[in-house]
């Protein structure tokens, strides 16, 4: 995939500070109910941001130890990171998209589940005007249609939802191949809890 990434350090810099610092702060911020369909999407959008960031941020300070500051003046690191977080971001909307409406259907007898499609692509539109490179959004569109196609919705959340995610969180974080053999099972485990966390937020806060 050849996508250009010509953010000046500085820029890289403020983003990534922006974007290590979010999610630790929207943690505490007090969890809303999810009345409707936009509750639902602006939960998807916050979570699937959430937990990109905290799982590949988390894995990358794990394994670089103290040399985990020195990539604040690495602009082809930087460069990379922020390729990952794209990448990563756009499985997990499409997982949190099946996830949840698969278990609106399957308990609480929704039936549309064009609905799915409908808050992906709405999401991926707002974030195209955040920067979202075109060649990751064209990428995510056809993925998402692929599995769209093939889910069983009155299974798909039980059955592994979230594997995508954690393999995309293993394929993209910029860890080189050797060592993330060796990480592999902790890396995808990572993700997996995290995401069980998310679950949890979902069933206590569903209310339509």
């Amino acid at each position: 995939m050849a996508i250009k990434y010509k953010l000046k350090l500085k820029d890289l810099k403020l983003e990534y500070l922006i974007d290590y610092f979010k999610p630790i702060l929207n943690y505490f911020k007090p969890k809303q109910k999810i009345k409707n369909y936009n509750d639902l999407k602006s939960f998807i959008q916050k979570k699937s941001a959430w937990i990109s960031q905290v799982t590949l941020y988390g894995y990358l300070k794990t394994r670089m130890g103290a040399k985990y500051v020195l990539m604040f003046e690495d602009e082809i690191f930087l460069g990379s990171i922020n390729k990952a977080k794209w990448n990563i971001y756009a499985v997990a909307l499409q997982d949190l998209c099946f996830y949840s409406i698969s278990y609106l259907k399957d308990y609480s007898q929704k039936h549309d589940t064009d609905k799915a499609k409908e808050i992906f692509f709405e999401i991926l539109s707002e974030e195209e005007k955040n920067q979202m490179p075109i060649e990751i959004i064209k990428k995510s569109k056809n993925e998402f249609e692929e599995r769209f196609a093939k889910i069983n919705w009155e299974k798909h959340h039980n059955n592994l939802p979230f594997n995508n995610s954690a393999l995309a969180l293993y394929e993209w974080s910029p860890i080189a191949d050797e060592l993330k053999l060796l990480d592999r099972k902790i890396v995808l485990n990572s993700m997996i809890l995290k995401w069980d966390i998310i679950k949890k937020e979902f069933y206590q806060t569903i209310n339509f």
